[in-house]
């Protein structure tokens, strides 16, 4: 509770601050946000508020410092300190209630009026509290973090609690800015910590024996405490004692004696995405969102359909990730949460992404990126890059591919998220193995081994043995594709079990052997049809054709005339690729790529490239639409 200068309670009145706007995979799932109380509510801070209730009239900016100069009687009961008080918290419990209810504009206005200069820490602390948290949902995170701080040190004597949740919102602002220094500066008990040498995340191993566990929460807040010390530890590298604070939280949800709010169920949520439960952390989030939508308070919706969409995309749920983001999208628009729709809109890009809308990733990733780079969000910003090199990858573009994830899977400044990098090993070293960058696929593989063998990600031990098929020579390269199959059987996942298939009956179609190749790319196709990834279905398709078998999709018109090979060729000309792109795409040598295309040109009467892509767009569209 907070105290006046005249020694009565004064309420705070403040709901739990609802988390920040991050998302993600492996991102930090806690909400900032006081313990919920019995019923699954966030409990007020103290009791009644004071006459004029959350719409009182402004203090004005003077309200204190009047107070200060008058007088002896300034302390009793009815003074103008305590009078200002008392004003300037209904106005800040307005504010946080306006922003709870979507409306920031109206908190801002409310916050304006508080008239909070000169107050007390903890009366300032709460006003601080409540603009960190309006900053963090819409404006640069670098700034809301320095705010919530602030809020975390003004509160710290008196209000512990809203202490505790202005250091988490810190927290989801550094996690959302990519600074893993700074995210442990925030979970630890106070100041000091940034850029300190043991801060390694996802690597692994820890570089100097600094401590797991940091200082806990109020009393009874067991989960806070659990979630506290696991981002801590996976902060530090230390992925297995992470793991499993972060399961104590997500076994704790919905326990007996629990509380069910929202909350505490985004908290259990993300405790699950980070530990790698995608099952756990989709079953939290979605049972999150039901209970916003049911109870309140309006600004968790589309933090709960974000985490979701998130999660259902990782578990390779791709139709369903998009149906969640689209509604996210359209929620967060409404409710002002602007660094949230650059969440969604990232989202929808990794979508398009494998449902195989060109436009779609280009647009989405756009607008995720327009927003992402003036409010400092590396996680939707490496999101939405990710998604752009991954569709890349389906086309057939690999050198654009392997340019674009370069500067994502490594570490430090001006690359990628840390919590994402390693999730995008896997693309990486397709795409460099594939055009002649073998040793920097090894490197990123080396690192991505140790990640994979503490049980980060479900689809991570078929990922590496995939990778490790691409970057083997000869016959070394089958028993690691079968080893990938069985590990994808165990995951689950048409998605990533389709990859392996395509890039296995391409290795076989190469190695001449076009029956057993047939099989592996007609399972691909079925995967990738099931999933809905219609552009490596599409992919798929011209493997097959390479292999003599025509399919459904036989070409008509003069197109006809071509071998399999040619037409692979002269579409892959189409598109705009170079000899020497078409030959990397297609594991033949430059000189085979110049016999074919002299041939296809000789077959269809054309003298140029541009010639030649006008002939393949007319016959694909004829094929298309007969």
């Amino acid at each position: 509770m907070l105290r006046a200068d005249d020694g009565r309670t004064r309420a705070a009145g403040l709901p739990g601050p609802a988390p920040g706007p991050c998302a993600g995979p492996t991102r930090p799932g806690g909400p900032s946000t006081v313990p919920p109380g019995k019923d699954g509510r966030t409990e007020s801070a103290g009791p009644a508020l004071p006459a004029g209730g959350a719409e009182a009239g402004p203090a004005g900016g003077d309200g204190f410092a009047g107070a200060d100069s008058a007088g002896p009687a300034s302390g009793l009961p009815g003074s103008g300190t305590a009078d200002a008080t008392g004003r300037a918290l209904g106005l800040i419990d307005a504010a946080e209630r306006a922003r709870l209810a979507g409306r920031p504009a109206r908190a801002r206005e409310l916050l304006a009026g508080a008239g909070y200069e000169g107050a007390p820490d903890v009366v300032r602390g709460a006003a601080q509290l409540v603009n960190g948290q309006l900053g963090l949902q819409d404006g640069p995170v670098a700034d809301a973090r320095e705010v919530l701080l602030l809020a975390a040190e003004l509160l710290a004597e008196a209000e512990p609690a809203r202490a505790l949740a202005a250091r988490l919102a810190a927290m989801e602002a550094a996690w959302a800015m990519g600074d893993a220094a700074a995210c442990l500066e925030a979970l630890g008990p106070g100041p000091g910590r940034r850029g300190s040498d043991d801060v390694n995340p996802v690597a692994g191993a820890a570089r100097s024996g600094g401590p797991d566990h940091v200082a806990g929460p109020p009393e009874g807040d067991g989960g806070v405490a659990a979630y506290r010390a696991g981002m801590s530890a996976v902060m530090r590298g230390r992925l297995d004692t992470g793991r499993t604070r972060l399961r104590e939280v997500v076994d704790g949800a919905g326990a007996a004696g629990i509380p069910d709010g929202p909350e505490s169920l985004l908290l259990a949520g993300g405790a699950a995405l980070v530990a790698g439960d995608l099952a756990a952390a989709c079953r939290a989030n979605a049972r999150a969102l039901a209970v916003a939508r049911a109870r309140g308070p309006r600004i968790l919706v589309a933090q709960a359909l974000e985490r979701l969409a998130y999660g259902e995309l990782r578990a390779g749920r791709h139709a369903r990730a998009r149906a969640h983001a689209e509604d996210g999208l359209r929620t967060a628009l409404a409710a002002g949460q602007s660094n949230l729709v650059a969440h969604h809109h990232a989202i929808l890009a990794l979508a398009a992404s494998v449902e195989g809308s060109q436009e779609a990733v280009a647009e989405h990733a756009s607008a995720a990126e327009r927003i992402a780079a003036p409010h400092g969000l590396a996680q939707a910003a490496t999101l939405s890059q990710w998604a752009r090199a991954r569709a890349d990858l389906a086309r057939g573009r690999l050198p654009e591919a392997a340019a674009r994830l370069g500067p994502l899977i490594g570490a430090g400044p001006r690359h990628g998220h840390f919590a994402l990098r390693m999730l995008a090993v896997p693309c990486f070293v397709e795409a460099a193995a594939r055009t002649g960058q073998a040793e920097a696929a090894r490197s990123a593989l080396a690192e991505f081994t140790h990640w994979a063998a503490q049980g980060a990600d479900p689809q991570a031990p078929a990922q590496l043995a995939r990778c490790r098929a691409l970057l083997s020579d000869g016959d070394g390269c089958e028993p690691l594709y079968a080893a990938a199959l069985a590990h994808h059987e165990e995951a689950g996942g048409d998605f990533e079990r389709g990859r392996t298939q395509l890039l296995y009956g391409a290795w076989l179609r190469r190695r001449r052997r076009p029956g057993e190749a047939r099989g592996r790319l007609r399972d691909a196709l079925v995967s990738f049809e099931r999933g809905g990834a219609l552009g490596w279905a599409a992919q798929t398709r011209a493997e097959l054709r390479a292999t003599g078998d025509a399919g459904p999709a036989e070409p008509v018109g003069p197109l006809a005339l071509l071998t399999p090979q040619q037409l692979r060729i002269a579409r892959c000309v189409a598109e705009g690729a170079t000899n020497r792109e078409v030959a990397l795409r297609l594991s033949v040598s430059p000189r085979t790529v110049d016999h074919h295309l002299r041939n296809v040109f000789a077959a269809l009467g054309v003298r140029s490239r541009v010639e030649l892509s006008r002939w393949v767009e007319r016959a694909e569209k004829t094929s298309a639409h007969p």
